[in-house]
Order: structure tokens, then sequence, then C-alpha cells
């Protein structure tokens, strides 16, 4: 991803801001219809950036999500300052999921987050240290239809 992006922009998201949830995906989404990508990669794309921002928003202080678009992909990477992940193999478990007693009420922390995130990229990296904060990188291939 050495080219020049189509689109490259940065979204803050605040940690236990559960009000302002799913915002930042929905940016992302309607920057992604507004250049016209198909409704495919907008939906898959849409759908990481949404369950990284949940987790952000579940288990960080704060974090960032990264959109960067190119001819033939798009990239989301999520960075957050949070307790990081202890066991990732565990942690990618369908249904595995340390949320507390509040974000479940909520709705969120059912275990499936890394797992969605994971079957609906092209390319997935994972990085977390406890106590510092976990990295995602996924990117969703466009066969060059931006």
């Amino acid at each position: 991803m050495n080219e020049k992006p189509l689109y490259e922009g940065s979204f803050a998201v605040i940690g236990g801001n559960f009000d302002h949830a799913g915002e930042v995906s929905s940016s992302i989404k309607a920057i992604l219809k507004q250049m016209g990508l198909s409704s495919d990669i907008v939906r898959k794309v849409s759908l990481v950036a949404y369950e990284s921002e949940i987790n952000i928003v579940s288990y960080a202080k704060k974090g960032m999500i990264r959109l960067r678009v190119v001819v033939d992909s798009v990239m989301i990477e999520a960075i957050d300052e949070g307790q990081g992940i202890p066991d990732i193999t565990l942690a990618m478990q369908p249904g595995y999921s340390t949320a507390t007693d509040k974000i479940r009420e909520m709705g969120f922390g059912a275990g499936m987050g890394l797992c969605n995130i994971k079957s609906f990229s092209d390319i997935f990296q994972i990085n977390s240290e406890v106590g510092k904060g976990t990295y995602l990188k996924m990117i969703i291939k466009t066969n060059g239809c931006s």
C-alpha cells in the first residue's frame, strides 16, 4: 500500500463513551459510499470498522481508527491505549469475551468482534501488549472497484 491514497483519514475514539459508539464507523461508511465503492466492500469495511470501534469503546481509554483507500484495497487500522489482550489465541475464539456485566447489559460483549473482523478481512493482523494496548490492521481488497 505504498501507492497514493484516494482517501486517507483518522478518527478518534473515546473509551467508555457508548453514547457515541458507532459514529466513526458510520462516518467511514458514508465516505466509502460517496467514493462510489461497491455495497459489498462498504458493508465489509463498515463491519470491520464498527467491531473495532466497539472494542476500543469497551476496553480502552482511547484509540484511533485510520482509513486508507487505494485503487485495489481499503485498509483499516485500529490503535488503542487499553488493557491489551493477554491471550490473543483465546480472544480469537468465537464467543470468548471479557466484557463486564455493564457492557453485556448494553448489548455488547458477545465475543464475536475479533472473529467477525478476521472473517470480513482479506488480510488481518493483530498485536497487543498487556497494559499498553492493541493494534489491528485489516485490509479488504476491492479488485480495483474504487
